[in-house]
């Protein structure tokens, strides 16, 4: 149960962090403000840190990982897509961005949650992606 529970947890984790990556990815092209755009590429370099930390985990477990469902990356875009083209300013990238991490924090205490036989490490990753999706919120609100 532990490790099942453990595998679980690190593969929502790896799913939320590559859809944070992908996130900023889209959305920083748009960025004018530098401070903004110091704010997202510092999250991103920590999704990345903790998308190693985690790879390692799952090789341990033997697995894989866990892509972002298709479903939601293509609702991500296509939001990211139309609310951009039809403003291209920091206040919108600000306003999805927060709409994401949001959902990532939700998303992964629920996983938490489910999950409560899943290892201590584990659970420790998935805390810090929260902490690091919640971060980006606030720093984020000046923009909204």
């Amino acid at each position: 149960m532990i490790e099942q529970d453990t595998v679980k947890l690190l593969r929502e984790c790896d799913a939320g962090v590559k859809m944070g990556i992908s996130s900023i990815d889209e959305v920083i092209s748009y960025v004018r403000e530098e401070k903004l755009r110091k704010y997202l590429s510092d999250c991103k370099r920590e999704h990345e840190r903790l998308s190693e930390d985690i790879d390692v985990m799952l090789a341990k477990c033997c697995d894989k990982g866990k892509e972002p469902s298709i479903i939601a990356k293509g609702m991500s875009s296509a939001k990211t897509n139309v609310k951009l083209v039809m403003s291209e300013s920091d206040n919108s990238v600000a306003d999805l961005m927060t709409d994401g991490c949001n959902m990532g924090v939700k998303s992964l205490s629920r996983y938490l949650n489910q999950y409560k036989g899943a290892s201590e490490e584990s659970k420790d990753i998935a805390k810090k992606l929260i902490a690091i999706e919640e971060k980006l919120a606030v720093e984020i609100r000046d923009f909204l």
